[in-house]
């Protein structure tokens, strides 16, 4: 069965893998400010895994559309490590993954048994996060996106030609290089086409439905849909709590065309949605 090598063992692909989403942030567009306080964060891990999440991704710095302002390295720990400690000692099975563009958070945190780091830059904004990386043998999953933090979640780098999944995979492949250059071994690299980063509701729903393209690359492809703006602008839903079924929708699409990783809010949902997704693809592939 393929895997994705990571920190401690690998995650199997034999079924689509769940990464349940903690954000210890007051910003975030979604749940900003719901998990701030360490124990909640601790609190909504265990309920994440309980309801089916084969790992936890916390992040400690807002990437949202609106008004995400940079934190520095030590705030971003600040918020982190604590809830990265309690849920290793508490769920020491569970794999861990950190969403951080800094290589001093990435060193840290590995430092307390991550196993994933996730950079929405793809090491374009620390290049030292390569080396850091590939040091501690991490699994990465490296996401396409254009300008800092502040911007990346906005349209300002929102320009493309007539093939929109074509520049995703060309930027892409750029930073596969230069993480493999780096010492990232192939087996622990995984590709996020970032949806909704520096894409109109457009350019989203293009990449999606050309993913096909970004798997037959060979990386494991993940995918963070979760109640996002390009859900609600297709699906009418204004709040970000009311997209999870359009949330599952995108996720289901992005799994029969190549996706393997969902990072996720609506665990249980996703999990039910993608299991029984996943059981009529399998079928189709023994008939």
């Amino acid at each position: 069965m393929p895997s994705w090598a990571i920190r401690r063992g690998s995650l199997s692909l034999d079924r689509p893998v769940i990464l349940g989403i903690i954000n210890v942030t007051p910003d975030s567009f979604s749940d900003g400010g719901r998990f701030l306080v360490p124990e909640l964060a601790v609190e909504q891990g265990l309920r994440l895994v309980d309801e089916g999440a084969d790992a936890l991704d916390v992040g400690g710095e807002s990437t949202r559309p609106q008004g995400a302002e940079p934190v520095d390295a030590a705030e971003e720990l600040r918020r982190v490590e604590p809830v990265v400690r309690s849920l290793r000692q508490q769920v020491p099975h569970v794999p861990l993954s950190v969403d951080t563009v800094k290589s001093g958070v990435a060193r840290a945190v590995l430092d307390h048994g991550v196993d994933i780091i996730n950079d929405v830059s793809a090491f374009r904004l620390d290049p030292a996060m390569g080396e850091v990386c590939a040091e501690a043998r991490a699994g990465v999953i490296l996401m396409h996106s254009r300008g800092g933090v502040s911007e990346m979640g906005t349209y300002r780098f929102a320009s493309y030609g007539g093939d929109v999944i074509g520049e995703v995979i060309g930027e892409l492949q750029q930073a596969v290089s230069a993480a493999e250059c780096s010492g990232v071994e192939r087996s622990r690299i995984a590709l996020d086409p970032g949806i909704g980063f520096a894409k109109r509701t457009e350019h989203s729903v293009a990449v999606l439905g050309s993913l096909d393209r970004l798997a037959n690359l060979g990386y494991p492809v993940a995918i963070g849909v979760s109640r996002k703006r390009f859900v609600g602008e297709l699906s009418g839903a204004s709040t970000p709590a009311d997209r999870v079924e359009g949330t599952i929708a995108a996720n289901v699409m992005a799994l029969a065309f190549g996706a393997r990783i969902f990072r996720v809010h609506d665990v249980r949902a996703a999990r039910r949605a993608l299991d029984v997704a996943w059981s009529i693809l399998q079928s189709r592939d023994t008939a």
